[in-house]
Protein backbone atom coordinates (compact mmCIF):
# COMPACT_ATOMS: atom_id res chain seq x y z
CA UNK A 1 0.00 0.00 0.00
CA UNK A 2 1.22 3.53 -0.94
CA UNK A 3 2.03 6.42 1.44
CA UNK A 4 -1.05 8.05 0.15
CA UNK A 5 -3.09 5.00 0.36
CA UNK A 6 -2.10 4.19 4.46
CA UNK A 7 -2.80 8.43 4.76
CA UNK A 8 -6.46 7.90 3.60
CA UNK A 9 -6.90 4.64 4.84
CA UNK A 10 -6.26 6.06 8.30
CA UNK A 11 -8.32 9.05 7.98
CA UNK A 12 -11.41 6.82 6.72
CA UNK A 13 -10.34 4.99 10.31
CA UNK A 14 -10.25 7.85 11.81
CA UNK A 15 -13.40 9.65 10.35
CA UNK A 16 -15.57 6.12 11.23
CA UNK A 17 -14.37 6.64 14.75
CA UNK A 18 -15.48 9.85 15.32
CA UNK A 19 -18.64 9.30 13.84
CA UNK A 20 -19.12 6.82 15.83
CA UNK A 21 -18.19 8.42 19.12
CA UNK A 22 -20.87 11.54 18.04
CA UNK A 23 -23.82 8.25 17.51
CA UNK A 24 -22.69 7.36 21.07
CA UNK A 25 -22.87 10.91 22.54
CA UNK A 26 -26.40 11.65 20.77
CA UNK A 27 -27.88 8.40 21.63
CA UNK A 28 -26.57 8.99 25.54
CA UNK A 29 -28.95 12.34 25.17
CA UNK A 30 -32.29 10.34 24.91
CA UNK A 31 -30.65 7.32 26.88
CA UNK A 32 -29.41 8.94 30.31
CA UNK A 33 -31.63 10.69 32.68
CA UNK A 34 -35.01 11.09 31.17
CA UNK A 35 -36.46 9.80 35.23
CA UNK A 36 -35.22 12.42 37.47
CA UNK A 37 -33.87 10.57 40.97
CA UNK A 38 -30.30 9.42 41.61
CA UNK A 39 -30.78 5.99 40.65
CA UNK A 40 -32.56 5.90 37.55
CA UNK A 41 -29.81 8.08 36.58
CA UNK A 42 -27.32 5.86 37.59
CA UNK A 43 -29.22 2.88 36.30
CA UNK A 44 -29.74 4.64 32.45
CA UNK A 45 -25.79 4.94 32.84
CA UNK A 46 -24.68 1.49 33.03
CA UNK A 47 -27.17 0.34 31.05
CA UNK A 48 -26.46 2.59 28.15
CA UNK A 49 -22.18 1.53 28.40
CA UNK A 50 -23.52 -1.99 28.02
CA UNK A 51 -25.30 -1.23 25.06
CA UNK A 52 -22.35 0.71 23.48
CA UNK A 53 -19.68 -1.77 23.05
CA UNK A 54 -18.85 -2.81 26.70
CA UNK A 55 -19.57 -5.96 28.56
CA UNK A 56 -20.09 -4.67 32.10
CA UNK A 57 -20.60 -1.22 33.77
CA UNK A 58 -21.12 -0.29 37.39
CA UNK A 59 -21.67 3.49 39.09
CA UNK A 60 -20.33 4.38 42.18
CA UNK A 61 -22.07 7.38 44.13
CA UNK A 62 -20.35 10.14 47.13
CA UNK A 63 -23.32 10.25 49.39
CA UNK A 64 -23.39 14.01 50.51
CA UNK A 65 -23.56 13.03 54.04
CA UNK A 66 -21.27 10.00 54.38
CA UNK A 67 -17.95 9.53 53.10
CA UNK A 68 -16.99 6.54 51.10
CA UNK A 69 -18.72 5.50 47.72
CA UNK A 70 -21.97 3.32 47.56
CA UNK A 71 -22.30 1.07 43.92
CA UNK A 72 -25.63 2.63 42.75
CA UNK A 73 -26.25 0.30 39.77
CA UNK A 74 -24.61 -2.23 37.59
CA UNK A 75 -24.91 -3.55 34.74
CA UNK A 76 -23.63 -6.77 32.16
CA UNK A 77 -22.76 -10.28 31.60
CA UNK A 78 -19.79 -10.13 33.31
CA UNK A 79 -18.13 -9.29 36.80
CA UNK A 80 -17.88 -5.34 37.43
CA UNK A 81 -15.11 -3.86 39.23
CA UNK A 82 -15.80 -4.07 43.02
CA UNK A 83 -16.93 -0.89 44.20
CA UNK A 84 -14.70 2.36 45.37
CA UNK A 85 -14.79 4.54 42.64
CA UNK A 86 -12.56 6.95 41.18
CA UNK A 87 -11.56 10.89 41.73
CA UNK A 88 -9.80 11.20 38.51
CA UNK A 89 -10.03 9.09 34.84
CA UNK A 90 -8.05 6.32 34.23
CA UNK A 91 -7.47 2.83 31.88
CA UNK A 92 -5.72 -0.27 32.80
CA UNK A 93 -6.04 -3.81 32.02
CA UNK A 94 -7.70 -6.98 34.48
CA UNK A 95 -8.11 -10.31 34.01
CA UNK A 96 -11.90 -12.10 34.42
CA UNK A 97 -11.78 -15.02 36.72
CA UNK A 98 -11.52 -17.25 33.48
CA UNK A 99 -8.21 -15.48 32.30
CA UNK A 100 -9.46 -13.11 29.72
CA UNK A 101 -7.97 -10.23 29.81
CA UNK A 102 -10.09 -7.17 29.85
CA UNK A 103 -9.66 -3.38 29.71
CA UNK A 104 -11.42 -1.14 32.14
CA UNK A 105 -12.23 2.46 31.82
CA UNK A 106 -13.38 3.97 34.89
CA UNK A 107 -14.07 7.87 35.08
CA UNK A 108 -15.47 10.38 37.73
CA UNK A 109 -18.83 11.90 37.55
CA UNK A 110 -17.63 15.34 38.39
CA UNK A 111 -19.90 18.49 38.47
CA UNK A 112 -18.91 22.15 39.20
CA UNK A 113 -15.38 20.61 40.99
CA UNK A 114 -17.20 18.35 43.13
CA UNK A 115 -16.79 14.68 42.15
CA UNK A 116 -20.34 13.35 42.90
CA UNK A 117 -19.75 9.62 41.95
CA UNK A 118 -17.59 7.51 39.14
CA UNK A 119 -18.11 5.36 36.64
CA UNK A 120 -16.34 2.11 35.28
CA UNK A 121 -16.99 0.21 32.13
CA UNK A 122 -14.96 -3.33 31.00
CA UNK A 123 -14.77 -4.98 27.84
CA UNK A 124 -12.95 -8.30 27.51
CA UNK A 125 -10.31 -7.01 24.98
CA UNK A 126 -6.44 -8.03 24.56
CA UNK A 127 -5.94 -5.04 22.73
CA UNK A 128 -5.74 -1.75 24.04
CA UNK A 129 -8.86 0.66 23.81
CA UNK A 130 -8.97 3.67 21.07
CA UNK A 131 -8.98 7.24 22.48
CA UNK A 132 -12.69 7.64 21.33
CA UNK A 133 -13.96 4.18 23.10
CA UNK A 134 -12.60 5.61 26.01
CA UNK A 135 -13.92 9.01 25.14
CA UNK A 136 -17.39 7.74 24.97
CA UNK A 137 -17.23 6.31 29.13
CA UNK A 138 -16.22 10.05 29.60
CA UNK A 139 -18.56 12.12 27.42
CA UNK A 140 -21.68 10.06 29.29
CA UNK A 141 -20.25 10.44 32.18
CA UNK A 142 -20.13 13.95 31.98
CA UNK A 143 -23.85 14.14 30.50
CA UNK A 144 -24.90 11.79 33.55
CA UNK A 145 -23.01 13.99 36.10
CA UNK A 146 -25.11 16.59 35.03
CA UNK A 147 -28.19 14.90 35.13
CA UNK A 148 -27.17 13.46 38.48
CA UNK A 149 -26.46 17.57 40.21
CA UNK A 150 -30.24 18.09 39.22
CA UNK A 151 -31.48 15.12 40.71
CA UNK A 152 -29.69 16.16 44.03
CA UNK A 153 -31.07 19.75 43.65
CA UNK A 154 -34.36 18.72 43.07
CA UNK A 155 -34.26 16.40 45.79
CA UNK A 156 -33.03 19.04 48.31
CA UNK A 157 -36.10 21.49 46.68
CA UNK A 158 -38.65 18.83 47.24
CA UNK A 159 -37.17 18.54 51.33
CA UNK A 160 -36.85 21.70 52.22
CA UNK A 161 -40.50 22.33 51.28
CA UNK A 162 -41.65 19.31 52.61
CA UNK A 163 -39.99 20.42 55.90
CA UNK A 164 -41.79 23.86 55.31
CA UNK A 165 -44.99 22.26 54.68
CA UNK A 166 -44.56 19.55 57.94
CA UNK A 167 -44.16 22.50 59.95
CA UNK A 168 -46.66 24.86 59.07
CA UNK A 169 -49.56 22.27 59.00
CA UNK A 170 -47.87 20.17 62.48
CA UNK A 171 -49.13 22.97 64.75
CA UNK A 172 -51.61 24.87 64.07
CA UNK A 173 -53.28 27.50 66.36
CA UNK A 174 -54.89 26.38 69.72
CA UNK A 175 -58.57 26.09 69.70
CA UNK A 176 -60.24 26.49 72.49
CA UNK A 177 -60.79 23.69 74.83
CA UNK A 178 -63.89 22.85 74.00
CA UNK A 179 -63.12 21.57 70.45
CA UNK A 180 -61.29 17.89 70.01
CA UNK A 181 -59.02 18.68 66.82
CA UNK A 182 -57.19 16.18 64.77
CA UNK A 183 -55.24 16.91 61.32
CA UNK A 184 -53.20 15.39 58.96
CA UNK A 185 -50.84 16.12 56.15
CA UNK A 186 -50.20 13.47 53.61
CA UNK A 187 -47.81 14.74 50.51
CA UNK A 188 -48.35 13.24 47.18
CA UNK A 189 -45.36 11.02 46.64
CA UNK A 190 -41.90 10.92 46.84
CA UNK A 191 -41.19 12.71 43.69
CA UNK A 192 -43.85 15.03 43.71
CA UNK A 193 -43.79 18.27 44.75
CA UNK A 194 -45.08 19.55 48.24
CA UNK A 195 -48.01 21.59 46.99
CA UNK A 196 -49.95 24.61 48.67
CA UNK A 197 -52.06 22.42 51.41
CA UNK A 198 -53.03 23.72 54.71
CA UNK A 199 -55.27 23.53 58.06
CA UNK A 200 -55.87 26.23 60.55
CA UNK A 201 -57.64 26.60 63.75
CA UNK A 202 -58.04 29.98 64.93
CA UNK A 203 -59.32 31.07 68.63
CA UNK A 204 -62.56 33.58 68.70
CA UNK A 205 -64.16 35.50 71.38
CA UNK A 206 -66.87 33.89 73.56
CA UNK A 207 -65.40 30.67 73.42
CA UNK A 208 -65.41 30.06 69.43
CA UNK A 209 -62.74 28.82 66.61
CA UNK A 210 -62.44 29.39 63.30
CA UNK A 211 -61.11 26.12 61.66
CA UNK A 212 -59.67 26.74 57.97
CA UNK A 213 -59.05 24.58 54.87
CA UNK A 214 -57.38 25.38 52.13
CA UNK A 215 -55.19 25.06 48.91
CA UNK A 216 -52.89 27.31 46.82
CA UNK A 217 -53.06 26.04 43.20
CA UNK A 218 -49.74 24.55 41.90
CA UNK A 219 -47.11 22.44 43.70
CA UNK A 220 -43.74 23.40 45.39
CA UNK A 221 -41.56 25.45 47.07
CA UNK A 222 -42.68 28.63 45.92
CA UNK A 223 -46.57 26.86 46.40
CA UNK A 224 -45.69 26.43 50.27
CA UNK A 225 -44.62 29.79 50.85
CA UNK A 226 -47.66 31.20 49.48
CA UNK A 227 -49.50 29.34 51.62
CA UNK A 228 -47.78 30.70 54.24
CA UNK A 229 -48.54 34.08 53.11
CA UNK A 230 -52.19 33.02 52.97
CA UNK A 231 -52.07 31.25 55.89
CA UNK A 232 -50.98 34.48 58.23
CA UNK A 233 -52.84 36.67 56.30
CA UNK A 234 -55.92 35.02 57.06
CA UNK A 235 -55.42 34.36 60.80
CA UNK A 236 -54.79 38.15 61.35
CA UNK A 237 -58.17 38.93 59.27
CA UNK A 238 -60.25 36.20 61.36
CA UNK A 239 -58.58 37.93 64.67
CA UNK A 240 -61.18 40.81 64.34
CA UNK A 241 -64.30 38.00 64.74
CA UNK A 242 -65.94 38.84 61.15
CA UNK A 243 -68.37 36.72 60.08
CA UNK A 244 -66.67 33.47 57.50
CA UNK A 245 -67.94 35.28 54.18
CA UNK A 246 -66.60 38.47 55.08
CA UNK A 247 -63.15 36.90 56.55
CA UNK A 248 -63.09 35.94 52.89
CA UNK A 249 -64.68 39.11 51.08
CA UNK A 250 -61.77 40.87 52.90
CA UNK A 251 -58.65 38.15 52.06
CA UNK A 252 -59.62 37.84 48.23
CA UNK A 253 -59.14 41.82 48.15
CA UNK A 254 -55.83 41.46 49.83
CA UNK A 255 -54.56 39.10 47.98
CA UNK A 256 -55.99 40.23 44.57
CA UNK A 257 -54.54 43.73 44.90
CA UNK A 258 -51.02 42.27 45.70
CA UNK A 259 -51.42 40.49 42.32
CA UNK A 260 -47.96 38.44 43.71
CA UNK A 261 -49.74 35.08 45.00
CA UNK A 262 -50.88 32.34 43.26
CA UNK A 263 -55.55 31.63 43.63
CA UNK A 264 -56.00 29.30 46.32
CA UNK A 265 -59.24 27.77 47.77
CA UNK A 266 -60.48 28.16 50.98
CA UNK A 267 -63.04 26.58 53.74
CA UNK A 268 -63.52 28.28 56.78
CA UNK A 269 -66.23 27.21 59.74
CA UNK A 270 -66.72 29.08 62.65
CA UNK A 271 -67.91 26.91 65.36
CA UNK A 272 -69.68 27.79 68.46
CA UNK A 273 -69.60 24.76 71.23
CA UNK A 274 -71.87 26.41 73.64
CA UNK A 275 -74.97 27.09 71.03
CA UNK A 276 -73.84 23.56 69.23
CA UNK A 277 -74.05 26.05 65.66
CA UNK A 278 -71.20 26.09 62.78
CA UNK A 279 -70.98 28.87 60.40
CA UNK A 280 -69.44 27.69 56.88
CA UNK A 281 -68.06 29.75 54.45
CA UNK A 282 -66.12 28.43 51.00
CA UNK A 283 -63.92 30.11 47.96
CA UNK A 284 -63.65 27.62 45.30
CA UNK A 285 -63.32 24.78 48.27
CA UNK A 286 -64.91 21.50 48.44
CA UNK A 287 -67.37 20.93 51.25
CA UNK A 288 -67.04 19.28 54.57
CA UNK A 289 -68.53 16.25 55.36
CA UNK A 290 -70.18 15.65 58.73
CA UNK A 291 -70.04 11.85 60.00
CA UNK A 292 -72.99 11.44 62.91
CA UNK A 293 -72.60 8.91 66.02
CA UNK A 294 -73.20 5.91 63.95
CA UNK A 295 -70.51 6.08 61.75
CA UNK A 296 -72.65 7.88 58.64
CA UNK A 297 -71.28 11.13 56.43
CA UNK A 298 -73.35 13.95 55.19
CA UNK A 299 -71.81 16.11 52.90
CA UNK A 300 -72.77 20.28 54.17
CA UNK A 301 -74.16 21.88 50.94
CA UNK A 302 -72.21 25.05 50.11
CA UNK A 303 -72.90 28.50 47.57
CA UNK A 304 -69.98 27.51 45.52
CA UNK A 305 -67.58 31.08 45.69
CA UNK A 306 -64.76 32.45 43.65
CA UNK A 307 -60.88 30.88 45.01
CA UNK A 308 -59.53 33.62 47.26
CA UNK A 309 -56.97 35.80 45.24
CA UNK A 310 -59.58 36.56 41.96
CA UNK A 311 -60.80 39.62 43.25
CA UNK A 312 -64.56 38.39 42.50
CA UNK A 313 -65.79 38.32 45.79
CA UNK A 314 -69.29 37.32 46.46
CA UNK A 315 -69.14 34.84 49.30
CA UNK A 316 -72.23 33.64 51.14
CA UNK A 317 -72.59 31.91 54.88
CA UNK A 318 -74.60 29.19 55.68
CA UNK A 319 -75.36 27.99 59.36
CA UNK A 320 -76.14 24.46 60.67
CA UNK A 321 -76.24 22.95 63.76
CA UNK A 322 -73.98 20.48 65.39
CA UNK A 323 -74.56 18.08 67.69
CA UNK A 324 -72.01 16.84 70.16
CA UNK A 325 -71.73 13.13 68.43
CA UNK A 326 -71.09 14.95 65.65
CA UNK A 327 -67.59 14.91 63.77
CA UNK A 328 -67.07 17.50 61.46
CA UNK A 329 -64.43 16.67 58.68
CA UNK A 330 -63.00 19.45 56.28
CA UNK A 331 -60.66 18.44 53.80
CA UNK A 332 -58.06 19.52 50.35
CA UNK A 333 -59.27 17.61 47.34
CA UNK A 334 -56.64 14.96 46.95
CA UNK A 335 -58.44 13.36 49.45
CA UNK A 336 -61.26 12.33 47.13
CA UNK A 337 -60.16 13.57 43.50
CA UNK A 338 -59.03 10.50 41.38
CA UNK A 339 -57.83 11.06 37.57
CA UNK A 340 -60.31 11.09 34.76
CA UNK A 341 -63.49 10.82 37.40
CA UNK A 342 -66.01 13.37 38.03
CA UNK A 343 -65.85 15.50 40.90
CA UNK A 344 -69.63 14.66 41.89
CA UNK A 345 -68.75 10.63 41.81
CA UNK A 346 -65.72 11.27 43.76
CA UNK A 347 -67.76 13.21 47.12
CA UNK A 348 -70.73 10.53 46.45
CA UNK A 349 -67.92 7.77 47.40
CA UNK A 350 -66.79 9.75 50.93
CA UNK A 351 -70.52 10.67 51.48
CA UNK A 352 -71.58 6.75 51.26
CA UNK A 353 -68.91 5.80 54.07
CA UNK A 354 -70.23 4.21 57.03
CA UNK A 355 -67.16 4.76 59.43
CA UNK A 356 -67.19 2.71 62.68
CA UNK A 357 -69.30 4.20 65.49
CA UNK A 358 -67.81 5.86 68.65
CA UNK A 359 -64.61 6.85 66.98
CA UNK A 360 -62.75 9.82 68.23
CA UNK A 361 -61.51 12.22 65.74
CA UNK A 362 -57.96 10.98 65.63
CA UNK A 363 -59.30 7.60 64.90
CA UNK A 364 -61.74 8.89 62.76
CA UNK A 365 -59.23 10.79 60.49
CA UNK A 366 -57.32 7.73 59.82
CA UNK A 367 -60.25 5.67 59.10
CA UNK A 368 -61.43 7.99 56.02
CA UNK A 369 -57.68 8.23 54.93
CA UNK A 370 -57.87 4.85 55.03
CA UNK A 371 -60.81 4.01 53.28
CA UNK A 372 -60.41 6.20 50.62
CA UNK A 373 -56.41 5.30 49.65
CA UNK A 374 -54.94 8.90 50.47
CA UNK A 375 -51.69 7.33 51.39
CA UNK A 376 -51.46 6.84 47.68
CA UNK A 377 -53.34 9.99 46.39
CA UNK A 378 -52.05 11.95 43.11
CA UNK A 379 -52.09 14.99 45.20
CA UNK A 380 -51.65 16.30 48.67
CA UNK A 381 -54.21 15.49 50.93
CA UNK A 382 -54.87 17.92 53.86
CA UNK A 383 -57.82 16.64 56.34
CA UNK A 384 -58.81 18.64 59.72
CA UNK A 385 -61.44 16.99 62.60
CA UNK A 386 -63.25 18.86 64.77
CA UNK A 387 -65.56 17.39 67.20
CA UNK A 388 -67.63 19.26 70.36
CA UNK A 389 -66.15 18.62 73.52
CA UNK A 390 -68.56 16.98 75.63
CA UNK A 391 -68.82 18.85 79.22
CA UNK A 392 -69.04 16.64 82.37
CA UNK A 393 -72.00 17.24 84.29
CA UNK A 394 -72.51 18.88 86.80
CA UNK A 395 -72.19 16.97 90.09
Amino acid sequence: MSERAGEEASLAEEHAAVLARLRATTAAIGEIGSRPDEASVCEDLAAFLCRHGYEAAAVDLRPEDEPGWVRAAVAGGIRAPPPGGADAPRTFTDVTPGGDPVQIVSAPLERQGRVIGSVSAVRVRAAGLTEHETATVHDAARLAAAHLDHARRLTATERTAFHLQQALVAEPGRPHPNLEIAGRYLPAGARTLVGGDWFETVRLHFGRSLLVVGDVMGHGLDAAVDMNAYRSALRDVASTDLPPHRVLRHHDSVVADDGGRRPATCLLVRVDPARGAATFAGAGHLPPVIFAADGSADLVELPVGPPLGTGVGGYESVNRTLAPSDTLVLFTDGLVERRGEDIDVSLARLASLRLRPGSGPEELVEEVLERLGAHDAEDDVAVLAARLRERPAAP
